[in-house]
């Protein structure tokens, strides 16, 4: 068990400043995930951890030891990397041992230690194959095992995930949560893909051009974003997000929004720009619905068990998720606990 910080950490590579003032701390035992768009410095963040990137700037604390200068092998991490990095004249059973082998561990140890991450994985019987012979789920599945002979404090994933089909990578998303429940040791993991980070992390922390836009549980950061960025970066399709003009003003407190008058008494709307963000989920077909209005339907996708629904309403396009079963007859309904309002920078408002 680990637990680790950062405090103040930056990293530049020239003049592209990369990673900016990061602040976290992880908890032992912890699932977190890194995530973010292309070039937010999630990858950076995990070879610093690992030590094979130099920081700039700040600290980096593994079970409140400062390991800035401490040499990689004496991390006690253990990396797996999105190509495998498996060894192609190497048998399953030789990739597995090869770093007990450099760190020079007794023989038995070595087959205990290969007996045992193969049994977790299931892989005992792909023990005398090479590389080649592998699909690609049982070589990440050696990965993993080569990482789990460590017996690291801490696993660290850079989007080990990413070059397998859709179907395998849910199956492999449930090997590595059960594998985090059965070995409890701490694993920061790395993806652009919402779905791994939703379904996989304890705590998720949210990147965009090297700074945090917020760190929560996959329910908080679902339900009370922080900011749009936040909003629309986490769901399928993404949150609606409108903007509120001047001829949506009725007074300082209401407005006409959807061919419907809605009353926030703590949001004054004459005092400065705000946008109103409805995810596609929330709308829909019940007449029970607080609010409705009449959609002009552009487009649907039928995704068997869902349909997405495109639309437009007063200049708004707005994308719209029901069950396949229900169909849209002349209205589509929300209700205001439903509704997310932010200011003028994007920042969520408490309405």
């Amino acid at each position: 068990m680990a637990n680790i910080k950062f405090n103040g950490v930056y990293k530049s590579f020239g003049s592209n400043k990369i990673i900016t003032d990061f602040n976290l701390l992880g908890k032992e035992d912890e699932f977190l995930v890194l995530i973010g768009p292309s070039g937010c410095g999630k990858s950076t963040l995990l070879r610093m951890i690992a030590g094979l990137e130099q920081i700039d700037e700040g600290e980096i604390f593994i079970n409140n030891q400062l390991v800035n200068n401490l040499h990689p092998s004496k991390r006690e991490t253990a990396m797996v990397f999105q190509s495998y990095a498996l060894y192609p004249h190497m048998n399953v059973f030789e990739n597995m041992s090869f770093g007990l082998k450099i760190e020079k561990k007794p023989k038995d140890e070595i087959q205990k230690k290969v007996m045992q991450a193969a049994k977790i994985l299931k892989i005992e019987e792909l023990l005398q194959r090479k590389p080649k012979e592998l699909s690609g789920g049982q070589r990440q599945r050696v990965a993993i095992g080569r990482a789990i002979t460590r017996n690291p404090k801490i696993f660290l994933f850079d989007e080990p995930l990413s070059n397998l089909d859709a179907a395998l990578r849910a199956e492999m998303r449930v090997e590595i949560s059960k594998l985090h429940n059965q070995i409890k040791t701490n694993m920061i993991y790395v993806t652009h893909d919402q779905v791994e980070a939703m379904t996989l992390a304890d705590r998720i922390v949210i990147l965009n051009g090297g700074n945090i836009e917020q760190v929560g549980t996959p329910d908080e950061i679902y339900s009370n974003p922080s900011n749009i960025f936040v909003a629309q970066f986490i769901g399928t399709p993404k949150m609606n997000i409108l903007k509120i003009t001047k001829d949506n003003i009725i007074s300082d407190s209401e407005i006409n929004f959807l061919d419907n008058k809605i009353k926030m008494g703590s949001i004054n709307f004459l005092q400065k720009d705000y946008y109103i963000g409805i995810r596609p989920e929330h709308f829909n077909v019940s007449d029970d619905s607080e609010y409705k209005f009449k959609p002009k339907i552009e487009l649907v996708e039928n995704l068997g068990n869902e349909k997405i629904i495109y639309i437009k309403k007063d200049n708004y396009e707005i994308s719209i998720k029901i069950p396949s079963k229900n169909n849209i007859q002349n209205t589509i309904g929300f209700n205001l606990k439903d509704i997310f309002v932010f200011d003028e920078n994007g920042k969520r408002i408490k309405s």
